[in-house]
């Protein structure tokens, strides 16, 4: 099931997002030491809790027993664009479809807030991910190379469905 984020959550989130991302710290060669501000190591409560209370970003977890096995959150931007951030699934529940149904709630969650393009960062190196992201319609944009940072960050975005006016039933039609 998946629920809205809740400040008493942050902490299970937070746990989450570093789990989920130190597989590919481990497949990558990543560490605290090369790479101090990849999220399986830069992930905090605290930046948690700021996106959410500070900057309102929408955050959501997939729960299964009453435990977070899976999370993301939306950067929301002026431009009816967002930013889907930290999508994650722990190993152990992965290979299950949690992954695709954070991503497909993330795509109604960004239309509902109006948004009409959603973008994301990956580690570019991680073929496996890039084209998990195409096969649901993303597109590579390009890449960026920071000295902070041991891999390139790749670039996607996938255009979201638009709405046509209502109809006289008062019913919206995707275009």
């Amino acid at each position: 099931m998946i629920k809205g984020v809740e400040e008493k959550d942050i902490a299970e989130c937070a746990k989450v997002i570093r789990e989920s991302f130190a597989t590919v710290a481990e497949e990558f060669g990543f560490t605290v030491e090369n790479a101090p501000r990849f999220t399986a190591f830069a992930t905090t409560e605290d930046r948690l809790k700021y996106h959410l209370l500070e900057e309102h970003r929408p955050m959501f977890a997939f729960y299964d027993k009453g435990n977070i096995v899976g999370y993301y959150s939306l950067f929301v931007q002026n431009d009816k664009q967002c930013e889907l951030n930290n999508l994650s699934v722990i190993p152990a529940y992965r290979h299950r479809g949690i992954g695709e149904k954070l991503l497909k709630h993330s795509f109604e969650t960004a239309e509902e807030l109006n948004c009409t393009k959603i973008n994301i960062g990956i580690v570019e190196e991680n073929n496996v991910l890039r084209k998990w992201y195409e096969s649901f319609g993303f597109v590579h944009t390009g890449t960026q190379k920071f000295d902070f940072f041991p891999f390139t960050c790749g670039y996607m975005e996938k255009c979201l469905a638009t709405f046509q006016q209502p109809d006289f039933h008062g019913n919206r039609k995707k275009k």
